[in-house]
């Protein structure tokens, strides 16, 4: 068995997991070692094979993780060689036969890009720090059992952005944006501090009252840890997912300042 770490830009996919009709990075990767010969299409994906978690529509990683019976020659650089330019694998580690890249995670991590240069840092920072700590969470996810879970969080001011960091042992759907959202309407003022304790009290809240998503592209998976495992870099694989990465940012840096131009001259 062999665990790769994979980054994707998430803005072309709808999502990680396997969808019918639409693009997905599962798909690219999947796809990829079909025409690497490593599975065939008739038999589905490889043996052992499982990824760290499904990631929403949008959301981009650094360190999604999948595992399988790879051949000893599958380095990064190689699964690279079949893959579309924003899905970089740039390191890997061999595993035992009985490892679970989604089961053997003990912690997830996720950062989020608040455009938020208005808001009350330390009404964001107390929202957060009542967010965090154990509780049951099934205002802030459509999921229906596994609501109840260990949230640590902290963040940063960079200029106009609030820089969202959580960490938990996993994250029920949704759950990291809907902190988000939670933690941006207060600061905002658009919501009163007293609506985090509504929202992890036993009662449902929902409808209007309830807390929507932030929206998914600003997140990235940047996390996932496994005891014991160490990544080895791919250092030309690396080298390669930097260049693609810091092409993406100068594309679209570019993109933000001729938005910016036509919004400033508007009358």
């Amino acid at each position: 068995m062999r665990a790769y770490r994979v980054a994707y830009d998430g803005r072309p996919y709808n999502g990680f997991q396997r969808q019918p009709d639409v693009p997905t990075v599962e798909d690219a990767l999947l796809d990829a070692l079909e025409r690497l010969g490593v599975r065939d299409r008739a038999d589905g994906p490889p043996p052992g094979y499982a990824a760290a978690g499904r990631t929403d529509a949008g959301v981009s990683a650094l360190a999604q993780t999948v595992a399988f019976e790879a051949p000893e020659w599958l380095s990064p650089s190689a699964f690279n060689g079949r893959l579309p330019d924003d899905v970089r694998v740039w390191a890997s580690a061999a595993v035992g036969d009985d490892f679970h890249a989604t089961h053997d995670a003990v912690e997830r991590r996720y950062r989020y890009f608040l455009h938020a240069p208005d808001v009350d840092d330390r009404r964001a920072r107390d929202t957060l720090a009542a967010l965090c700590g154990e509780h049951d969470f099934h205002n802030l996810t459509p999921d229906g059992e596994g609501t109840v879970r260990v949230l640590d969080g902290s963040f940063t001011r960079d200029g106009p952005f609030l820089v969202v960091d959580l960490r938990a042992g996993g994250f029920p759907r949704q759950l990291v944006r809907r902190v988000v959202g939670l933690v941006a309407a207060v600061a905002r003022g658009d919501a009163p501090p007293a609506k985090v304790d509504r929202v992890l009290g036993a009662d449902e809240v929902d409808g209007p009252d309830g807390v929507a998503p932030a929206p998914a592209a600003p997140l990235v998976l940047t996390g996932v840890d496994y005891p014991g495992v160490t990544f080895d870099a791919d250092p030309d694989a690396a080298a390669d997912a930097r260049a693609v990465f810091a092409a993406l940012r100068a594309e679209r840096r570019a993109a933000a300042s001729v938005a910016g131009c036509v919004a400033d001259r508007l009358p």
